[in-house]
């Protein structure tokens, strides 16, 4: 049944990416209310299907391809609700392929990481804000691509008109740092409730974690400084976003990758 339910899902978010991507390709108008009903259907079976592989009735399965679902479809939702008041076509085709990829890859490619975050509800809330700051991040990232991407084209000599189905640049600007404040913010709370909340947040194995988000921590707060006292923008804010961005992904899923996919083989 999981595997149908995959499926389905992953055919409606290609339905909403393909009725976006050739309004990006052609300057046509791009029918918003059939994406977001596309949409709409991939994210609730995408739910359900996340319930079954989450909560499998021994714990919570947070597998890395479970999480790397779930964080799909923190973004895809997210993104999804914004497309109602910004234009962000040009998002969405990344966001809803990935999202299709991953769900897909966590129900045919099954693995166990058990863990009972009942019995400790202050990490179950440590491990809810660090999945929303590293989404709200992510997006972030794919913000800046699309800020770049867009300052590219008006400064180039060979550059079409502009598609109207894209934002203005100072509009992705402006959604840009937002984002990367509300991200910040969210990782801060991260980084307190685990030093509060997580006993063994130093030890062998899981120190990384916490050094590595820390340092992302203060990529992300130095770009902010340096956009909001020092005028930052352009190449600079997008390898600030990357690096941040990375970092937080070693943080994430490094040791888990090697344990769960390279050791298992």
């Amino acid at each position: 049944m999981d595997m149908l339910i995959a499926l389905v899902a992953a055919l409606f978010y290609t339905l909403a990416l393909g009725l976006v991507v050739p309004g990006l390709a052609s300057q046509s108008g791009i029918k918003s209310r059939s994406v977001f009903g596309c949409a709409c259907v991939a994210l609730v079976l995408h739910a359900l299907l996340l319930k079954d592989l989450i909560l499998d009735g021994s714990g919570q399965n947070l597998s890395i391809l479970n999480v790397a679902s779930l964080i799909s479809f923190i973004i895809s939702l997210v993104m999804s609700a914004a497309m109602l008041k910004v234009r962000v076509w040009f998002l969405l085709p990344v966001i809803y392929s990935f999202a299709a990829i991953n769900l897909t890859a966590a129900t045919f490619l099954p693995g166990a990481f058990i863990t009972h975050l009942e019995a400790n509800p202050k990490v179950l809330l440590h491990i809810s804000l660090a999945l929303f700051a590293y989404s709200t991040l992510t997006i972030a990232t794919l913000y800046a691509l699309q800020l770049a991407w867009l300052d590219h084209k008006l400064k180039s000599k060979k550059s079409l008109a502009i598609n109207p189905n894209l934002p203005p640049l100072m509009m992705v600007e402006r959604q840009l740092f937002k984002i990367i404040l509300v991200g910040t913010c969210l990782l801060t709370v991260t980084l307190l409730t685990g030093l509060v909340f997580v006993d063994d947040m130093f030890a062998q194995g899981k120190a990384h974690k916490a050094v590595l988000s820390f340092i992302a921590w203060i990529v992300y707060s130095t770009l902010l400084w340096g956009h909001y006292r020092e005028g930052w923008r352009g190449r600079k804010v997008l390898w600030f976003s990357i690096s941040g961005a990375s970092l937080l992904t070693l943080a994430y899923f490094g040791s888990r990758f090697v344990r769960e996919i390279i050791l298992i083989n």
